[in-house]
């Protein structure tokens, strides 16, 4: 049953805004993503959790299309997502994406980095763009860094950078990819704050993150993924005081007793 969504608005047609049918994808013989069915609904945040291995990050990246796919279709907010080209950049353009390293301009300010897509992407005139950009500043908390260049900031600070930035472009949906995992242990918490303020906005949300306190605070779903395969997906309070498969018994066996 793998009829094509019509294109258009997701939400007024009530289609998922992010959809994955039967992907697959492998790195040589390692079958990374195998049949892959997965639906986000606007405004849902969705967490993935999983072993180191089990394609929580390549099925991240292969929402952007940063990864390739072998076989099966993606659609963002209902229409489906193009191999390459400007087709594949506008789409990008609707999806935004907070890695586990910031990747940021060194050498631009904090401002110029918020600022780039909406530019050179949108189209944006710089004084909008810097309006734009100073209220996401602020509303991640870094708006006095403005003129800074990152290396000037501590890692949560350029983190909270990078989300902004994510913003600026608009997007339908936000991807992190272990949004935390590089930060020092008292700079987590700063970055897991704006983000559990944006789902409280109604942003459309995956998180492939190992911060079960998020998980369980600010998931709608929690979606566990082992060995390529999503092996179940439920409700937070649901996956962790009553997971149903062996494999997410085990792993949150290890959570706890670590």
């Amino acid at each position: 049953m793998s009829t094509e969504p019509q294109t258009g608005n997701a939400a007024a047609a009530g289609q998922p805004v992010v959809r994955l049918d039967k992907v697959n994808k492998h790195y040589g013989p390692l079958h990374v993503l195998q049949d892959i069915n997965l639906e986000v609904a606007k405004g849902e945040v969705v967490v993935v959790l999983g072993p180191s291995g089990s394609g929580k990050s390549t099925l991240c990246r292969a929402i952007n299309r940063l990864e390739t796919i072998d076989d099966g279709e993606i659609y963002i907010d209902g229409k489906k997502l193009p191999e390459e080209g400007k087709q594949l950049a506008n789409l990008r353009a609707d999806v935004g994406m907070v890695f586990q390293s910031f990747n940021l301009f060194a050498h631009k300010s904090i401002l110029e980095n918020v600022t780039l897509g909406p530019i050179k992407v949108k189209g944006m005139k710089k004084a909008e763009a810097d309006k734009l950009a100073m209220g996401l500043l602020e509303r991640v908390g870094v708006a006095n860094q403005k003129d800074k260049l990152p290396a000037q900031l501590s890692g949560g600070q350029q983190q909270r950078v990078a989300i902004a930035r994510a913003l600026a472009m608009r997007p339908k949906v936000m991807l992190f990819d272990e949004p935390t995992s590089a930060l020092d242990p008292e700079m987590i918490q700063e970055v897991l704050d704006t983000m559990v303020g944006l789902t409280q906005e109604g942003m459309t949300m995956i998180v492939v993150t190992h911060e079960m306190g998020f998980a369980r605070k600010a998931a709608d779903r929690v979606v566990f993924m082992a060995d390529g395969q999503i092996v179940e997906q439920a409700a937070p309070n649901e996956f962790f005081t009553n997971p149903q498969s062996e494999r997410a018994k085990d792993f949150l066996g290890k959570l706890i007793t670590h």
